[in-house]
């Protein structure tokens, strides 16, 4: 299906011009003579994206603008201003206003055209729906800041290892830096007043830890330990602050991201509060095997206390061993020492249900 681009211009050869350009572009092209009959239109059949001149009768580009962006159905349509070099002082008014870009006249085809795909494209990454973990603001990095954004943000940053049950970091403790993980595991933890545990998330190599306490400015609301030995990047927040601070979409996307991380965490709260012991610990094993399993391994098998486990699931370790040993008797798990296999993963995952 056609992009549909609303075409805003007072010039009868300019707006004829161009859009014969959009055509061969092979976008459907709508146009309009004023700002009042672009308005109408817009709202008649809402298009992909607006280019809009600025000096127009009965209504100018700011107008324009100003009642697109009062419009729930169309602010999130990308918008691109057509200004004279002589107005060219006038576009700052119009991209605080919210424009999404500029291009000056006279402007090439190629001015053009590129302009429309980097917005299209732009906009195309905002609809895309990312997982709400960490994965998922990497995947989102990566399609923003190019392919080798990881690498870019991990280069030349400091290593240090960490041995198991080793503190990264602390409730309570101010942010000094963003981590990434290169080999290892490690979960992220709450206690009460009594010292009891219940762990909130987890974490192994290709994950970012401890962004959402960067971008609160406030200290971490939750501590981080080492499942086992561990190398740690540590980013120094002035990287991090500057993406945030020169990239507005993955400002907006990271926003997204942890109001979807709240949402699982709220999940795994109510899961504890109103689930059986055994569905709690069905719980823990398949987000065990969600998060850690590797590409291709037929029968997922993790090293893991009882007592992090049970953490997980949100229950006593006493409990959680019982529990254990009769998915045992059922054949749905198998244990050998510390290791837990999970045998039979489709009978327990449909305890969830």
């Amino acid at each position: 299906m056609k992009q549909h681009i609303l075409l805003i211009e007072d010039n009868d050869d300019i707006r004829e011009n161009t859009a014969e350009i959009l055509e061969l572009a092979n976008y459907k092209v709508s146009t309009a003579a004023d700002g009042k009959a672009g308005i109408e239109m817009a709202l008649q059949d809402k298009p992909d994206l607006i280019i809009c001149d600025i000096m127009m009768p009965v209504l100018d580009g700011y107008g324009v603008l100003h009642l697109i962006n009062k419009n729930p159905d169309l602010t999130n349509v990308p918008f691109i201003f057509l200004t004279a070099k002589s107005e060219r002082g006038d576009f700052r008014k119009g991209m605080e206003m919210g424009a999404d870009d500029y291009i000056s006249k006279p402007f090439t085809d190629l001015e053009l055209l590129n302009a429309i795909d980097s917005r299209l494209k732009k906009i195309s990454q905002l609809q895309t729906t990312y997982s709400p973990d960490d994965k998922g603001m990497q995947q989102m990095l990566n399609e923003f800041e190019g392919s080798q954004a990881l690498e870019n943000i991990t280069e030349g940053s400091p290593e240090n290892s960490y041995k198991k049950k080793q503190a990264i970091y602390n409730n309570g403790n101010h942010p000094q830096k963003l981590f990434y993980i290169k080999e290892g595991k490690v979960k992220t933890f709450i206690s009460n007043d009594d010292g009891k545990e219940l762990t909130i998330g987890l974490y192994s190599s290709g994950d970012f830890l401890g962004y959402k306490a960067l971008l609160e400015g406030g200290t971490y609301k939750e501590s981080a330990e080492a499942i086992d030995d561990c190398l740690i990047a540590e980013i120094p927040v002035e990287s991090f602050n500057k993406l945030l601070y020169y990239n507005k979409e993955a400002t907006s996307k990271i926003i997204k991201l942890l109001a979807k991380n709240i949402s699982q965490k709220e999940e795994q709260l109510l899961n504890i509060a109103y689930n059986s012991l055994r569905k709690r610990v069905a719980t823990a094993l398949i987000m065990l095997l969600d998060k850690f399993r590797k590409p291709g391994e037929a029968v997922f098998s993790i090293q893991l206390s009882r007592e992090d486990l049970a953490n997980i699931a949100g229950t006593a370790t006493e409990s959680l061993i019982r529990t254990l040993s009769d998915f045992k008797a059922e054949n749905l798990v198998e244990i050998s020492g510390g290791k837990i296999s999970i045998v039979n993963e489709k009978k327990l995952a449909n305890m969830l249900n």
